[in-house]
């Protein structure tokens, strides 16, 4: 089977079994091997890429269905002589330890931090509406989708906290 989508800006198509995970042919077919393998399940957030804007776990969508969409991966957020601003303050708060869950960690804070703009409530809103701090809990919340096994949460959220300064 073909599948086309543009991946980080660019039209790109893969042939592919239907089984296929998005994860896998991003990894094994168009060789993006920022976007890591965890736990294969969807419950650790480290496959996260956005898809048409959205974080998704690219581990449990299957490539076929998303024929047209628009894919974005750690490649496309920033590269190593030009980090975008939450990879710099991932590097600057030590936001990583062995840096296998920081590709995931910093696309799902790109689409928190857009859902944030948004307006989008989480659990720990004060509110439904208005204005929605971006306070410790608030970002613990809405990062609860991905974790981190050498528990460096606390370094995260300063990261995001930073980045989301600079953005602002």
């Amino acid at each position: 089977m073909r599948t086309r989508f543009t991946v980080n800006g660019e039209a790109r198509e893969v042939e592919h079994d239907t089984r296929t995970t998005l994860l896998d042919a991003l990894r094994d077919q168009l060789g993006l091997t920022g976007t890591k393998k965890g736990c294969d399940h969807g419950q650790c957030g480290a496959c996260t890429v956005l898809l048409n804007g959205k974080r998704v776990n690219s581990c449990l969508c299957l490539a076929a269905m998303h024929e047209g969409d628009e894919v974005t991966t750690i490649e496309g957020l920033g590269s190593p002589e030009a980090l975008n601003a939450l990879q710099k303050a991932f590097v600057a708060k030590d936001g990583y330890q062995c840096g296998f869950c920081t590709p995931g960690q910093i696309v799902s804070a790109t689409a928190m931090l857009e859902e944030l703009r948004a307006g989008d409530p989480s659990f720990a809103s004060a509110s439904l509406e208005g204005e929605m701090p971006l306070d410790d809990a608030e970002i613990a919340e809405r990062m609860s989708g991905n974790l981190c096994r050498c528990s460096a949460y606390p370094l995260i959220r300063e990261a995001i906290a930073m980045a989301a300064e600079v953005k602002s």
